[in-house]
């Protein structure tokens, strides 16, 4: 058996028409979805991701505005300027890029954009309303992990899930995320004692540790599908090369299907970014009509 691999651009690819679509009705309606990226001091990594989405973005029909602060801004600084954006209605989402300056904790930034306006997903009413099987704007790993094994032929009820990381933004989301589509699910950490003996029993395993080839193919069960969320940097003799947390080549050789890494996961992350804009611009719209409407009329 050789598994196939799951094309994340291809998906990436019909989302984002799918979202362009909804941006362009958005428009007529005069709420043009506008995002507005904000990051703290120089880093190459930064600004290689905010030029991606600012692409992702235009593909999508979704205005896009990057803003770019010193390293010495304070929490304070950014806490206010995150409080004008969440007034501003020409505003629909706020991105707020990583790394961040050793001084600037991330939780505090994602805790003061509002959630109507957290387009990431990371707000804590965020992945709260996960737990009630209430998902408007999920953390978009998170949603396009489990998006990605929604594109495959399997009957997610009943389906035996085993998630490997159980992080607030990827790995726990998605354990809910599958209850919620009637999964049975099992999280392993790093404090489980036998994370094969649960893999190889899953008909699905999703991997997001940070741990290059963690995830083997003796670890598979055959014709399972393998998620691989992880990106990880290596050095090899030919040169640095990304790649996931399993070992394509072995897991390849025993799972049904299986993400690469890149081209996975991280195309439909981003596309999923663009998805939750137009949403959230759409729950705004809602929101000042039904607060501002008048009823004398």
């Amino acid at each position: 058996m050789r598994a196939a691999v799951i094309d994340g651009k291809a998906v990436a690819a019909e989302l984002r028409a799918e979202v362009r679509a909804d941006a362009q009705k958005l428009s007529e309606l005069g709420w043009s979805p506008r995002l507005v990226s904000v990051s703290v001091g120089d880093s190459a990594a930064a600004e290689l991701y905010v030029r991606n989405q600012q692409k992702q973005a235009e593909s999508a029909g979704v205005q896009f505005e990057a803003r770019s602060y010193p390293a010495e801004t304070s929490l304070e600084q950014l806490i206010g300027i995150l409080q004008g954006l969440n007034h501003d209605p020409r505003v629909n989402g706020i991105i707020i890029q990583r790394p961040l300056p050793d001084h600037i904790p991330v939780k505090a930034l994602q805790k003061t954009v509002h959630p109507l306006k957290d387009v990431e997903g990371m707000h804590p009413a965020s992945i709260g309303n996960i737990v009630y099987n209430d998902l408007a704007l999920g953390p978009c790993t998170a949603v396009a992990a489990v998006e990605i094994l929604k594109t495959l032929p399997l009957q997610m009820e009943g389906l035996n899930v085993t998630v490997i990381g159980h992080s607030e933004i990827v790995g726990k989301p998605i354990a809910f995320l599958m209850m919620g589509l009637g999964a049975t699910v099992t999280v392993c950490h790093h404090m489980t004692r036998s994370v094969a003996m649960h893999s190889r029993a899953a008909d699905a395993v999703f991997v997001a540790v940070g741990k290059p080839g963690l995830v083997t193919g003796d670890m598979i069960k055959p014709g399972a599908a393998v998620i691989d969320i992880g990106i990880n940097r290596v050095e090899k003799p030919d040169g640095a090369r990304t790649v996931g947390d399993a070992d394509f080549a072995s897991c390849s050789d025993v799972a049904g299907w299986i993400t690469p890494v890149p081209g996975g996961v991280g195309p439909v992350t981003v596309a999923t970014l663009m998805k939750n804009a137009v949403l959230a611009t759409r729950m705004q719209m809602d929101h000042y009509r039904d607060s501002y409407a008048r009823t004398d009329v």
